[in-house]
This record gives structure tokens, sequence and C-alpha cells, in this order.
């Protein structure tokens, strides 16, 4: 009892990191329960903020009943000399495990569909028009809607979004890459080294590229971690024109990477073929 007792505050007083480097050498379970203590914030966090992508099929609890399997499946896999940051690592890994789940259950109807089209067909008509993202009861109006019903289309629709900022970097980054010299050895790539630099560059540029208001849903969203209807709070806007926003940021980022890639690719060929 009193040796039981001594080992478990040996693992209390180790760092996460430390922890992380003692499982991946014993491959203890002791040990990896309670890594998974120390991040199930992380779980319980996502599954909170990210709470409008499944509300319509799913509970909270069984989000993290989920994430947490995902979360002893990324102690397994997850390599400190090749991956980013654990927290970084796990969070990538439940947000998409998330988004998966949405995709499959399908749930959203047809009729939503159709008449989430019609919103963003309309909304483009009213951008060039008027050189502006139009309101709530701008487009409800246009579109002989009554408000309410825009909404709940808008709310039942959010899965339609690019839901993870995480994935677009993810695309962005492998196409990124691919423009590296091809090499079997890293040291024989001395570009790889300023790759990671260039695209954080890359991607603070598109940032900055935003209008100021998806910049600052953007940051709210990623960064401070808020769900939209926080956000939607702090910007005294409604919860459908936080989740408008946040898809036409995510949509130009989107352009914006596939352009610089585009770019940079042709840059690549040309000095080649020179």
């Amino acid at each position: 009892m009193v040796q039981e007792e001594k080992r478990k505050k040996n693992l209390a007083d180790q760092t996460n990191e430390e922890l992380l480097e003692l499982y991946r050498k014993t491959g203890s379970l002791e040990v990896k329960q309670e890594i998974a203590l120390r991040y199930l914030y992380i779980v319980k966090s996502i599954a909170v903020q990210m709470r409008n992508v499944y509300a319509g099929f799913s509970q909270v609890e069984d989000i993290v009943n989920e994430g947490v399997i995902m979360l002893m499946k990324a102690i397994d896999k997850y390599e400190a000399d090749k991956n980013a940051k654990f927290e970084t690592y796990v969070s990538k890994r439940i947000r998409g495990m998330i988004i998966d789940i949405a995709r499959k259950q399908d749930w959203i109807p047809r009729t939503v569909r159709k008449s989430y089209r019609d919103i963003k067909e309309a909304s483009a008509v009213f951008y060039s028009e008027h050189g502006r993202e139009p309101e709530a009861e701008e487009l409800s109006e246009l579109l002989h809607m009554d408000i309410e019903k825009f909404r709940d289309i808008m709310g039942k629709a959010s899965l339609f979004s690019v839901l993870s900022l995480d994935m677009v970097l993810e695309e962005t980054k492998e196409q990124y890459r691919s423009i590296q010299i091809p090499s079997d050895k890293k040291e024989e790539q001395p570009e790889a080294h300023l790759m990671d630099k260039e695209f954080r560059h890359m991607l603070a540029d598109g940032i900055r590229s935003l209008k100021e208001n998806e910049q600052t849903v953007i940051s709210l969203y990623y960064m401070e971690e808020l769900n939209m209807k926080e956000i939607a709070g702090i910007l005294h806007v409604s919860e459908p024109r936080i989740s408008q926003i946040h898809a036409g940021a995510i949509r130009k980022l989107r352009e914006y990477f596939t352009e610089k890639t585009k770019l940079e690719r042709e840059g690549y060929h040309v000095s080649g073929v020179l």
C-alpha cells in the first residue's frame, strides 16, 4: 500500500513531457492513465466548443467518451520527435474525430441543404452588388424567408462550413511541403528547415488579409477557444451571423493558401527549368 502510494506520488511529480517519454519507453498502463487524466480537459473543452456541430444527433457526454478513446489512441501514436506538442497533436485529432462523426451522420435534411445553397447564392449576389457581406435580416428579406427560419437553417447547416482551421492548414501544409526537392535524407534538404517558418509567415499574411471582424472571429474561435454563441455575445451580433463570418473567413483563407501554394509550385517549376 505504501509502495503504491509512493509510486503514484512519483508519477504525479513528473511533468507531462516526462510522462509521455516514460510511457514511450515502458508502455505502462498506469502511466498512460495518468497522462489521460492530465489531458482530459482538452477533450471536454473541444466537445463543448464544437457542440453546435453535433447537437442534432449526439450529447456532449457521448462525444467526450469518444474523445477519451481518441486521446488514448493519440498517447499510443504520439512521437515527440516527429509530431507537434502533444496538446496540439491531440486537439487536432479530437476535432477531426468530431467532424468525421458529424459527416457520417449526414443528418441535414435535403430541404435544409437546398435552402442553405439558396442563402449562399443570395449572399454572393448581395456581396457583388453592395461590396459587403449581408446581415441576416437582409438575406432573409431578400429570400422572402422568415428570420427565425433563416436562423434555424443557418444553425442546422453549420456543418456545411469548413469547421476546422486545422484541416485547412494541414491540407495547405502538405501541398506546401510537396514543393520541396525530393530526397531520402532530411539533412540533404536545407530548405526543409525554413519550410515551417515560411508557412507561418504565409498563415500570418493570410489572416491579415481578412477583414477586421473575420480576424476577430478566427482569433476568438481558434486561439481563445470560444464557441459561436460566446463570440456572438462578445460582438453583439446573432450566432448565425458569427457562423457566416467564420465560414467566409475560412473560405478566403483556403483561397489565399491555394493561390499562394500554386504560385510557389509554378515558381519552383520555372526555376527548375532554368
